[in-house]
């Protein structure tokens, strides 16, 4: 449990629990009774589509919009020492972001359907929009493994602050003061900041997922650790289905590990539909948000879905003009007997039009090793790393939240089985704003 191979899973690969590696069996699982202990992993791809903003983009992100407050640094924001200094600008950005501004999507909904089918074990999150609540599960099933805005407390005696004062204070952008007498200390929400220790609920419901028969994974990076550690805390037994926009840690390194890459919730739907429980799904969702913020989320998901798929449009259309897309082609679209998409492979790395111009003969000697090369970019969506993000001590916790999905992939979800080949390195501190720009990172692992 928890010892990886440095490769992906052979799709010739036999399955241990799971009739093959597909949301359909996934789905058999759970109604076989082999999923009666679903632990879930959300990060803030699950939260997207309700519109709360990313950290990180360009001229959109919170960062950016925090700029004219002169921080030493932007994620200075979320440092507790500078806090101390000067609480003001974390205020403007809780009022941004504070629960009662956004509405759940329907990846939050299905997991409140899993609650009320008493099949959620566990939920753990690194958000902090407490969306989860909202969308009905029950605060005893959520680890809020960053902290959440739903309490708060006074950084220096911890005396808790009462929760129906919070919002005013929160509207006006005004920190409060510790109503302790003799304190007055700052209050902050129950966020995790940068140099503060994870809630202790964390490490004490840290070995769940070693008891649950299945794991659902939902718009995250896998690069802030410890939360990244989940994972491979299962069974290799246990099988683990990843709802996201691109591959991530170890991910499609086991026979039983079902990837789907998309939006979240279009492959939540994808495996409600399996289930049979795409009506209840969807009334559930409405009767929460209500129609008119439904057809907006559906509406803006369907814009992002387009804009990705021109952006792969434009990356292949540039690599048949510089006639590298390789003899394979043909076999791209194959289906397999159960419908699912087929084998597609991987495009090669496309080279700077300045450094194709000049290849001359080495162009035909290097063309055929070119066409079994593939780009690997582990975008990591974004999220705020902690200072030690390879630790494992919890004493250097990112924040939850910051992280933006990743653009690296269609958003169309698309079940995919891996291929053997060297597994990449993931690193803590890629910006995804900066690998969005590049435009979508090369497949690099089979579809089903």
């Amino acid at each position: 449990m928890g010892n990886e191979n440095s490769t992906l899973i052979d799709p010739d690969t036999p399955t241990k629990t799971l009739k093959d590696r597909s949301l359909r069996a996934v789905a058999d699982q759970i109604r076989n009774g082999g999923g009666k202990r679903i632990v879930v992993l959300t990060g803030a791809g699950i939260s997207t589509a309700a519109g709360i903003p990313d950290f990180r983009s360009p001229k959109t992100g919170l960062y950016h919009n925090l700029a004219r407050l002169n921080l030493p640094h932007a994620e200075a924001v979320f440092e507790i020492s500078y806090f101390r200094e000067n609480p003001y600008p974390f205020y403007m950005l809780a009022k941004e972001l504070y629960p009662g501004k956004f509405h759940p999507t329907i990846s939050h909904a299905f997991i409140g359907l899993l609650a009320k089918r008493k099949l959620l074990r566990m939920l753990f999150t690194q958000n902090i929009d407490c969306l989860e609540r909202r969308a009905g599960v029950p605060g005893d099933l959520i680890v809020e493994a960053h902290g959440s805005f739903a309490t708060q407390r006074c950084i220096d005696c911890k005396t808790e602050f009462p929760d129906d004062e919070m919002p005013a204070y929160v509207e006006k952008g005004q920190p409060p003061r510790c109503k302790q007498k003799g304190c007055g200390g700052l209050v902050k929400p129950d966020i995790v900041f940068f140099g503060e220790q994870l809630p202790s609920t964390f490490f004490d419901n840290r070995d769940v997922p070693s008891e649950s028969d299945l794991v659902l994974i939902l718009g995250t990076s896998l690069t802030v650790h410890p939360f990244a550690s989940l994972p491979d805390m299962t069974r290799e037994v246990t099988p683990r289905v990843l709802f996201n926009k691109e591959r991530v840690g170890t991910l499609g390194h086991r026979a039983d590990d079902v990837i789907c890459l998309g939006d979240c919730d279009s492959g939540v739907r994808k495996l409600a539909d399996e289930l049979g429980w795409r009506d209840e799904l969807e009334r559930l969702w409405r009767g929460m948000v209500g129609d008119e913020e439904a057809d907006r989320q559906m509406q803006q998901a369907n814009v992002e879905r387009e804009m990705d798929n021109e952006m792969e449009r434009l990356v292949q259309g540039v690599a048949d003009k510089l006639d590298i897309s390789g003899p394979q082609a043909d076999e791209d679209l194959t289906a397999n007997d159960d419908g699912q998409a087929g084998i597609t492979k991987e495009a090669p790395t496309v080279a700077a039009p300045e450094e194709a111009a000049g290849t001359g003969s080495a162009e035909k000697d290097t063309k055929e090793d070119s066409q079994e090369k593939v780009t690997s970019e582990e975008a990591g969506k974004g999220g705020l790393p902690a200072k030690d993000p390879l630790s494992d001590r919890g004493d250097a916790a990112a924040v939850a939240g910051t992280e933006t999905p990743s653009g690296g992939s269609s958003s169309t979800p698309q079940e995919i089985k891996p291929k053997v080949e060297d597994a990449p390195k993931p690193t803590a501190s890629v910006d995804a704003a900066s690998e969005q720009s590049k435009g979508p990172a090369a497949s690099h692992v089979m579809k089903t």
